[in-house]
């Protein structure tokens, strides 16, 4: 992709943010089957997976957007080596938290073949039909909550020349807010879509884990807005040429 030095400016519940739309890419973290799928881990747990599904709609308009102005897409999937040799030691609280789960149990998939819960290259681990990835979209793996813990993540953006992250993904004040926290830490430039995003776990108080996720978010590590304000910025920028 040809590098623009053209900025667009998205309305945020803090101001304006402007972003390079040639060093930037949105990531999608963890809209995966296990997370947002009836038969995955979350629903076979009792987990309410409304949430992320009603994600699913407006992130798929980003998507296609993103993909027409010419950003990068790059997936983050959470997902285990098949002998669990990557889940942690045995007393480790990420092992047990998610052995309780049950991940690695072999499980049926909707479509009747043999699947394991949260363990790679299976149905589980999928990202959900409607996010498919495209042939030119990066994916990369990860086996705890932030996706730039022991992965290529970091090397992967700074090859493809990206400086602005456009997160959308859940759960909120899990895996989308670990992964911004690094990205902060290794200066990248954060921008959360409220919209393209749920976080089931402390769904009832007042001001749930999804709200207390976006006002950290925006005092602290980037910046918030929802789709509409970024699709209006992209309906206006005029496609990149491709390299």
């Amino acid at each position: 992709m040809a590098r623009s030095e053209s900025k667009l400016s998205i309305e945020t519940q803090s101001g304006p943010m402007e972003i390079e739309p040639a060093r930037t890419a949105v990531i999608v973290v963890d809209m995966q089957n296990d997370f947002g799928a009836p038969g995955g881990m979350f629903a076979r747990a009792g987990v309410d997976i409304s949430g992320i599904q009603a994600a699913v709609a407006p992130t798929a308009r980003v998507l296609a957007a993103a993909r027409r102005a010419g950003l990068k897409i790059v997936y983050l999937k959470m997902g285990y080596q098949p002998d669990l040799s990557d889940l942690g030691a045995p007393d480790s609280p990420n092992r047990t938290r998610h052995l309780e789960f049950g991940v690695g149990e072999t499980v049926s998939a909707p479509d009747g073949t043999v699947s394991r819960i949260l363990i790679r290259d299976t149905w589980n681990t999928d990202i959900l039909d409607e996010l498919s990835p495209e042939a030119e979209d990066t994916v990369v793996y990860k086996h705890r909550f932030s996706g730039f813990y022991e992965t290529e993540l970091h090397d992967r953006l700074r090859e493809l020349g990206v400086e602005y992250l456009i997160f959308t993904g859940c759960t909120t004040s899990v895996c989308v807010e670990s992964t911004i926290r690094d990205a902060m830490f290794r200066d990248y430039r954060c921008l959360l879509l409220e919209d393209c995003t749920a976080e089931p776990i402390g769904a009832g108080p007042a001001r749930s884990n999804h709200d207390a996720s976006m006002l950290l978010i925006q005092v602290f590590f980037g910046w918030v807005s929802r789709s509409s304000e970024l699709l209006a910025a992209l309906s206006g920028a005029p496609a990149l040429p491709v390299s």
